[in-house]
């Protein structure tokens, strides 16, 4: 397979992950259950209804029976919100320390140890079956949709179709509609039960359906493939089974930092005067489920957190606006206390921390830029 599992789907660099006080950062699910906003639910298109219709005819073409096209198409319908915000995806990026600081967050860490020990036998026979370390499978599950509680609840077919009526990466979405129809007249799910992020990511694992067809696998043996049930069994097994068949070295740690325990192994340091890393082929084997730095650093280290592991050692430097971590998170702090609501206190500079920022310059007559600076701490006492 010559492209990453979600980079190809969605195009959003570095981080499949909810900030905490930063404000959303690329998100690639909605919290599981739930109404959905009113923008990700069917209206009426008529060019959408005109293209559905063409579709069904390629679709036979590959297999599909009018009994699983109905079956998926029913209830479907086209979802503006998805075209939205598939056309307005942002550019940027985010240092690692603003990364692991989302990536591995105390509740993170907290909540990660904690699913490990409920599942502690599953991931086990995981790692025996397909030699992935088990922290490694848990810290994708994570990051992916923070143990499960994240999984997407937009439909598949609707969210695929629209994306594939809409034109912009047509055949990218047509090929996962089909994958995605596939899977229904596999008998791996029901189309009501096929649901995900708004661009077809789906799971625990957050797997886009022409890699789900590729690489999961039933774990539990009861003849489905189910990554959408509650058990997660089958979902963390088809992630160890990707990483298996990308590269995974079994007994071999992913890396990392210098100076804390790390292999050897080839350097990398993602951020300028930050921590430097000592990384493995396994490093690239995880890179494949993401293709960023930022990603794989993040999922290791999460991973060493949940075995037990402390935090990075080496200090970062100061951000671009002159601020240190400490700094960001007194900031936050001080705003939130004056009654400008950053959302939390985490050091991470996100659009709420800056919306917070620039209410504050506009109620002491400053120009609302939303950038923090020292200056701005030091007035807020």
């Amino acid at each position: 397979m010559n492209l990453t599992r979600r980079t190809t789907l969605l195009g959003l660099g570095a981080l499949g992950l909810t900030a905490c006080g930063g404000g959303s950062v690329t998100s690639v699910a909605n919290a599981t259950g739930g109404s959905l906003p009113a923008d990700l639910r069917p209206v009426p298109n008529a060019g959408y209804d005109s293209w559905v219709n063409s579709f069904r005819s390629r679709a036979a073409g590959q297999g599909i029976s009018t009994e699983v096209l109905n079956a998926g198409f029913r209830g479907a319908g086209y979802l503006p919100g998805v075209v939205k915000r598939d056309r307005n995806q942002t550019e940027f990026t985010r240092t690692l320390e603003d990364y692991l600081a989302i990536a591995a967050s105390d509740e993170r860490v907290a909540k990660g140890r904690a699913a490990f020990a409920r599942h502690r036998n599953t991931l086990a026979a995981v790692e025996a079956r397909y030699g992935v370390d088990a922290e490694i499978v848990a810290a994708i599950w994570g990051l992916e949709s923070f143990y499960g509680e994240r999984r997407g609840s937009v439909p598949v077919i609707s969210s695929t179709s629209t994306l594939a009526f809409d034109g912009r990466r047509g055949v990218f979405f047509e090929k996962q509609l089909i994958a995605a129809l596939k899977i229904l007249q596999r008998g791996d799910t029901s189309a009501s039960m096929l649901k995900g992020s708004w661009a077809g990511a789906m799971g625990h694992t957050q797997f886009i359906p022409t890699s789900y067809q590729a690489f999961a696998v039933d774990f539990t043996g009861d003849g489905r493939r189910d990554i959408w049930s509650e058990d997660p069994s089958d979902s963390l097994a088809s992630t160890a089974a990707y990483l298996s068949r990308n590269g995974w070295s079994r007994g071999v740690k992913w890396g990392g930092e210098i100076g804390n325990g790390a292999p050897q192994g080839r350097t990398i340091q993602p951020q300028p005067g930050g921590p430097r890393f000592a990384v493995t082929g396994n490093f690239n084997a995880i890179k494949r489920y993401n293709n960023s730095d930022s990603y794989a650093v993040g999922v290791g280290h999460l991973a060493d957190r949940i075995a037990g592991g402390g935090p990075i050692r080496a200090s970062f430097p100061p951000d671009k606006f002159g601020l240190t971590k400490d700094d960001r998170i007194r900031l936050q702090e001080r705003l939130t206390a004056r009654g400008f609501d950053t959302g939390g206190s985490d050091g991470v500079i996100g659009p709420n921390s800056r919306k917070a920022v620039a209410a504050y310059q506009s109620s002491i007559g400053a120009a609302a830029t939303g950038d923090p600076s020292q200056e701005l701490l030091r007035s807020l006492g």
